[in-house]
């Protein structure tokens, strides 16, 4: 029977999800493969902040399959990208990879990667098929906090400087920081779009660390369940330091902004993700108690490392 694949609309979201979750935790051996996840969600978040972005796959009117694309400037990833197991080794996959190709040549993406799994010969053969490249991997950290009630009052944490609490005016001077910040970790990487939806849809919050050159940093972080982060989590989805002299002692404040955020949201942990190429920022992570609970491999496209390299303090990861 023939596949289409075809944008996806609202009504597609839950059988999209339905196949997802079943999908990966049939790969992954779950005993019930459709809890794989839990309540963090990944579909109604990407769909919402981008419904050009969003596809699904359809045979004889059953969504089978769905993939994402993300848009961060020059740079762009797509995933997570989804079968229902009946229908593997069929195609549909890559008819979903080509989909998200398009939109990155329609957006002038530079630079695009996706997240897979680092054992998979399966899947690293799918990608290669489409010139990605594998190169490092990435680590899914998570690091505990304690409850809030547990923090004497004298050492409670400052709230930390907020995007959803400025003004207009202040907000698109603060993208420009960013967007300025950004660059200069790679050439045209812009998180406007990122931060624009967290804020639009209310997942969570963009958080800035001054520095006394003006913005020393921020962190794009969803905030509990219904969005990537899950019950009981503050996920960094991205976050970064400005480069040069004292970087270290910044990716130090930025992490300790994203967890006094977190805890004074009443959250339990912050998880986050950082290539393992990027040496200083995982080693640094590991040192502050984050551990690995997944790991995975970036591919890339061109065979180059990005941003994903030594110096580069930057958390996040493309599922």
């Amino acid at each position: 029977m023939k596949v289409i694949v075809r944008a996806m609309e609202e009504g597609d979201l839950a059988a999209a999800d339905h196949v997802f979750r079943v999908a990966f935790g049939t790969f992954l051996r779950m005993p019930e493969p459709e809890r794989f996840g839990g309540d963090l969600e990944f579909h109604r978040p990407r769909f919402r902040a981008d419904p050009s972005a969003a596809f699904v796959a359809e045979r004889a009117g059953e969504v089978v399959g769905s993939n994402f694309a993300t848009g961060w400037g020059s740079v762009g990833f797509f995933g997570p990208l989804s079968v229902r197991p009946d229908l593997w080794n069929k195609g549909i996959g890559q008819s979903l990879v080509v989909q998200a190709l398009e939109r990155f040549e329609a957006w002038g993406t530079r630079h695009a990667g996706l997240f897979t799994f680092a054992d998979s010969a399966k899947h690293l053969a799918l990608y290669r098929r489409f010139d990605f490249h594998p190169r490092s991997l990435t680590a899914i950290l998570s690091a505990a906090l304690p409850g809030k009630d547990q923090i004497p009052p004298q050492d409670r944490p400052v709230p930390p400087q907020r995007y959803s609490e400025l003004k207009p005016a202040e907000q698109a001077t603060a993208l420009a920081e960013c967007r300025e910040l950004a660059d200069q970790i790679h050439p045209g990487l812009d998180l406007t779009p990122e931060i624009s939806a967290v804020a639009r849809l209310g997942f969570g919050d963009t958080l800035f660390l001054p520095d006394a050159c003006g913005l020393g940093g921020f962190a794009i972080c969803h905030c509990g369940p219904g969005t990537e982060a899950g019950s009981g989590a503050c996920f960094v989805k991205f976050g970064c330091v400005l480069p040069g002299a004292g970087a270290s002692q910044r990716f130090e404040g930025l992490l300790a902004t994203c967890e006094a955020f977190a805890a004074l949201q009443g959250l339990n942990r912050v998880v986050a993700g950082v290539s393992t190429a990027r040496a200083e920022a995982y080693g640094r992570m590991l040192n502050r108690g984050f551990t690995t609970f997944l790991q995975g491999v970036a591919m890339h496209r061109p065979n180059e490392p990005g941003y994903h390299s030594p110096d580069a303090l930057v958390m996040d990861d493309w599922r």
